[in-house]
């Protein structure tokens, strides 16, 4: 351990000159970048790991580490700026290979959110379904899927029947780029989704989970055109598509005190940036539960020195 914070000072300190001298940085950018680079080497210090073996993985940690502690976005935005200008520093300096840092996205501000519903709400809509009927069934399904395992609409609609795993407790979603995770199903949606199945034509020769009236595959307009109506029936006067129950399902887990790595790995984010679009929580709980739900938690890493 002593190694790794060695090698991270003596780097920081030629760091620290690179910009001054070369870079010609003011004064103060340059304080403000070393404090940034101090809270990072902190960070990888407790970890055993040098700078020569921080990954993007590692980084992304970082950075969530740094929203949980309730550090603002334009701060956030700085921190991942000094953070590139180091390790491409590193690169000029050939104690790296590539940047870990250079694909990795800043945070975005000034989006739009999205309406979060209750799970009284959720109820209420899944209410509006009648359970007497293989269509009722079918959409009961549907919604809580969505909520349940937090799916956007075209990793519904994509849902196969090979890609349930009831026995182990899971779904198989494909998400963005094809890429593929394994998510847990809660008790409700896979009571929902085997009424479904019990009704659900086997002759058609279409494995595709959620089939319409024909016996082939929803569009993601179907989908919105049923959760609108089924919205309306429930007496709720929110603006609700189905984006809203993924974005509920998030919510609630960070309430629950989930941390954000763990709600960006059930989501499916290539980047624990883009998940902080999917929170408004008051800071103030997610610093409650850091110790107990720290992203650290999660991964193991080995002790790193060059």
């Amino acid at each position: 351990m002593a190694d790794v914070e060695k090698r991270w000072a003596e780097l920081s300190r030629k760091y620290r000159n690179y910009i001054k001298l070369e870079k010609r940085l003011a004064a103060n950018t340059v304080e403000s970048y070393m404090r940034d680079l101090a809270q990072l080497a902190a960070f990888m210090s407790a970890q055993g790991v040098a700078p020569r073996w921080v990954t993007a993985a590692m980084i992304e940690a970082f950075m969530a580490s740094l929203y949980d502690l309730g550090v603002e976005k334009t701060t956030q935005a700085r921190i991942l700026s000094g953070t590139k200008s180091f390790f491409n520093f590193l690169l000029l300096e050939e104690v790296v290979d590539t940047s870990p840092a250079e694909f990795i996205e800043g945070p975005k501000a000034g989006r739009k959110l999205p309406e979060v519903l209750s799970t009284d709400e959720i109820d209420r809509i899944i209410a509006t379904f009648d359970p007497a009927t293989d269509l009722g069934m079918r959409n009961g399904a549907m919604v809580e899927a969505m909520y349940s395992c937090g799916l956007r609409v075209s990793e519904l609609v994509g849902l196969r029947l090979g890609d349930l795993f009831f026995d182990d407790g899971f779904i198989r979603v494909t998400g963005k780029g094809d890429k593929q995770r394994l998510v847990p199903v809660s008790g409700a949606a896979r009571g929902r989704i085997e009424a479904w199945l019990a009704v659900r034509d086997t002759g058609v020769g279409n494995d595709t989970l959620f089939l319409n009236n024909r016996g082939r595959g929803l569009t993601r307009v179907m989908v919105f055109t049923m959760l609108k109506g089924a919205v309306a029936a429930a007496g709720i006067t929110k603006t609700v598509s189905p984006h809203t129950l993924r974005h509920s399902f998030a919510t609630h887990l960070l309430e629950g005190g989930a941390s954000i790595r763990q709600v960006q790995e059930l989501l499916g984010h290539e980047s624990i940036l883009t998940t902080e679009i999917y929170t408004h929580l008051d800071t103030t709980h997610l610093r409650r539960t850091i110790d107990e739900h720290h992203p650290l938690s999660q991964r193991t890493t080995h002790t790193l020195t060059r």
